[in-house]
């Protein structure tokens, strides 16, 4: 049996998985121009500490890796697949039982008899055609593909907390602004209303005013409500009951201090080589490790088709099969071969699903591939988008805000309708928050391009 088996070691049940599916040549694309960078410039290779500079946003984030249901859900499937894959590696020892049994019998008028047995049981599969190997090859991919998820769930949850963060941030400075502009259009419709007094002005003009002024205070409820919003969010994230978040102010930090526009600086644009960026993404290596556990499936798919041996063997004591009291020594060994003839169909079935699950499983590596791409490819698009605009917005909430003065002081000397004053006060709002919101939105994009990268994993 070792030498028929020893033949049929070349059918390659034994052989180790080896990646063969062929990726995108160049997955990032070429509708843009690409920065390439070494292992030590790339965003993707700093941790998430060296990213994050904030010391209030790392405490948050501190406190989530601890707390976060979902994170903590992924580390126990990680221990769950390193107890299976040590239940795969103890498969290859033989099994030890101690079956000790005993009877009373009593046939007519015999008197009674008894028998028993205390024997220690034996039983060892020999791994001849690779089944128990491949199957804890596979339980080892099993654990591969657990850790990389429990990656994935991390930097993903990085990101959350981050950008809720800034979410945070962005709607106190769209409430200062909007507190500022309260303040300074309640002048205005001060000045409007003792116009109106005088016989200087139309009660339209102060009503268009009060509008205004009240719109302004409808979007302040609003804004303090989204800041509840966004607190409640991140307290689930951290898995901690509803409360104030402590966060610094918009340009208390390196993403938007107006010295040190981090966001928009080209050397944050520099992503690495693709095959950095392969290597780095738990999906990416998630993804590949399915294939594994596919590929070693099949191997065990393929070794149904092959005799299964089994040894036993049992010693004990024992005065069953016509021995007298007290008893005898019992040694028993078995060998048993099972070969498969017919088993309608089963084993067959089973190899053919093993193969079409690899090969599905290959096609979904692939996309995985294509849409890490196409996220890099959106990150730093809105990342050049956001900085392009960052100018032109400043520009403009400038050149708006010295509108907006001239246009009061025309109308305070009469040669400017209220009107013009109302339209030049909600230019230069509408300026200021778009700013803001495009800040927001170029640290947002820093952030997609860091995680689909593979950022976020250390």
């Amino acid at each position: 049996m070792f030498a028929v088996g020893f033949l049929f070691t070349g059918c390659g049940l034994y052989n180790k998985y080896e990646k063969t599916v062929e990726e995108p040549a160049d997955p990032f694309g070429t509708t843009q121009d690409i920065t390439s960078a070494t292992s030590e410039t790339s965003i993707a290779e700093m941790s998430w500490r060296e990213f994050f500079t904030d010391p209030l946003l790392q405490q948050l984030i501190e406190q989530a890796l601890a707390n976060n249901t979902d994170l903590n859900t992924a580390r126990i499937n990680v221990e769950k697949s390193q107890i299976s894959l040590r239940t795969k590696k103890l498969a290859f020892l033989p099994s030890l039982y101690f079956s000790p049994q005993g009877s009373f019998s009593k046939f007519g008028s015999e008197s009674w008899t008894r028998s028993y047995t205390i024997p220690l049981d034996v039983s060892w599969d020999v791994d001849l055609f690779g089944s128990l190997r491949n199957k804890k090859r596979a339980a080892k991919a099993a654990l591969l593909q657990a850790q990389m998820a429990e990656e994935s769930t991390r930097s993903n949850l990085i990101s959350s907390v981050a950008q809720e963060y800034f979410y945070l941030q962005l709607l106190d400075r769209e409430l200062d602004i909007l507190i500022a502009t309260d303040s300074l259009w309640k002048a205005s419709l001060d000045t409007q209303q003792a116009l109106y007094e005088n016989g200087q002005a139309y009660s339209t003009a102060v009503n268009q005013q009060e509008s205004s002024w009240l719109d302004v205070k409808l979007q302040i409820v609003a804004i303090k409500r989204s800041i509840r919003s966004t607190e409640n969010e991140i307290c689930s994230l951290l898995c901690i009951t509803p409360q104030h978040i402590e966060r610094s102010k918009w340009y208390a930090d390196e993403y938007h201090s107006s010295a040190d526009k981090r966001l928009f600086k080209e050397r944050y644009m520099k992503i690495g080589v693709p095959a950095m960026m392969l290597e780095r993404r738990p999906d990416i290596r998630l993804a590949n490790f399915y294939i594994e556990e596919a590929f070693y499936n099949v191997q065990a798919a393929r070794a149904a088709f092959y005799p299964s041996i089994t040894l036993t063997g049992e010693l004990g004591w024992s005065n069953n099969g016509g021995f007298v009291n007290p008893g005898k020594l019992l040694l028993q060994l078995v060998g048993q071969l099972s070969q498969p003839i017919f088993a309608r169909g089963q084993i067959n079935a089973n190899y053919k699903t093993a193969q079409l699950t690899e090969e599905n499983l290959k096609k979904k590596y692939v996309q995985a591939v294509v849409d890490a791409g196409n996220q890099v490819n959106e990150a730093i698009a809105d990342c050049r988008a956001a900085r392009e605009n960052h100018e032109y917005y400043h520009r403009q909430v400038e050149v708006l805000h010295e509108a907006y003065n001239g246009t009061h002081e025309l109308m305070d000397n009469g040669k400017a309708q209220y009107l013009e004053v109302l339209t030049a006060q909600e230019s230069l709002l509408n300026a200021q928050l778009n700013e803001a919101s495009n800040m927001y939105n170029g640290a947002q994009a820093l952030i997609s391009l860091y995680i689909a990268l593979g950022g976020g994993t250390k």
